[in-house]
C-alpha cells in the first residue's frame, strides 16, 4: 500500500509539473542580457585560446615543414589580407589590452568598481576594434 500521499505513478517532469499548476517555467540564460563586463571576461579568456592555438599551430605545421612565412606571405598579398590580419590583430590588441587593465587593477585597487570595470570594457572593445582595424589595413 502507497504511503498517505505518495502517488505510485511516474514522476512528472518540473515542465509538466509547472504546466499543470499554471506556474510560469523558469526562465533560460538566454532569457537575461549578459553584462559587458561578463562579455568582455569571456572574450579575454577566448582571445587568449585563439592565440594559444594559432602559435600552437603554426609551430606545428613549421615543425612539420611548411614554409610559414611564405605562406603567411602568399595570404597577406590576397585580396581578403585585411580579414586575416584582422583575425590576428584582434585577439592580440584585446588581450594584451585586457592583461594591462588587469595589472592597472592589482596596482589600484580602488578602480575596481561595477562602473569603472564596465567603462574600461566597453573602452576595452572599442579600443582593441580600432586598433585591429588599423592594422588590418597597414601594409608593413
Amino acid at each position: 500500500m502507497a504511503a498517505r500521499g505518495l502517488s505510485t505513478s511516474v514522476k512528472e517532469s518540473y515542465t509538466e509539473r509547472m504546466a499543470r499548476t499554471g506556474r510560469p517555467v523558469s526562465p533560460h540564460v538566454t532569457v537575461y542580457r549578459f553584462p559587458i563586463v561578463a562579455i568582455s571576461s569571456i572574450t579575454n579568456r577566448v582571445t587568449g585560446v585563439l592565440l594559444s592555438v594559432g602559435v600552437t599551430g603554426i609551430g606545428a605545421a613549421t615543425l612539420m615543414g611548411l614554409d610559414a612565412p611564405a605562406l603567411l606571405q602568399l595570404i597577406g598579398s590576397t585580396p581578403v589580407a585585411p580579414i586575416f590580419k584582422f583575425a590576428v590583430a584582434f585577439p592580440l590588441t584585446y588581450h594584451y589590452a585586457g592583461g594591462l587593465r588587469h595589472i592597472y587593477w592589482d596596482k589600484v585597487p580602488e578602480a575596481v568598481t561595477n562602473e569603472d570595470v564596465a567603462k574600461s570594457s566597453y573602452l576595452l572593445f572599442g579600443g582593441s576594434g580600432l586598433v585591429s582595424l588599423i592594422l588590418a589595413f597597414v601594409s608593413f
